[in-house]
């Protein structure tokens, strides 16, 4: 199995920053696209970033400017920079990785969620 574990969530101020990380492992072939969700309360789940294997990224237009997303394809880790944080931030945020198990199959996995919040 394959697991994603999370970290770096809390609490911040509005205007502050918080780095969240994700570590994926377990029965990993490779390590293909990774990415961020979060959800708020009475919301659906929506996408935050991606990032390929290559580096390639794409943002929601909401965190555009504000978030960064990068990965160690050495640890098969992925990281969300998070500036400028807002109230409307505020979230559980889920990694995802979709991934080529060493059986040779693929799909997305989850990570179980942290939790951001964001009050003065």
């Amino acid at each position: 199995q394959v697991q994603l574990v999370e970290s770096g969530g809390g609490l911040v101020q509005p205007g502050g920053s918080l780095r969240l990380s994700c570590a994926a492992s377990g029965n990993i072939f490779r390590v293909f696209a990774m990415g961020w969700n979060r959800q708020a309360p009475g919301k659906q789940r929506e996408l935050v970033a991606t990032i390929t294997s290559g580096g390639d990224t794409n943002y929601a237009d909401s965190v555009k400017g504000r978030f960064t997303i990068s990965r160690d394809n050495a640890k098969n880790t992925v990281y969300l920079q998070m500036n400028s944080l807002n109230p409307e931030d505020a979230a559980v945020y889920y990694c995802n990785a979709d991934v080529l198990t060493l059986q040779t199959s693929r799909r997305t996995f989850w990570g179980q969620g942290t939790q951001v919040a964001v009050s003065s």
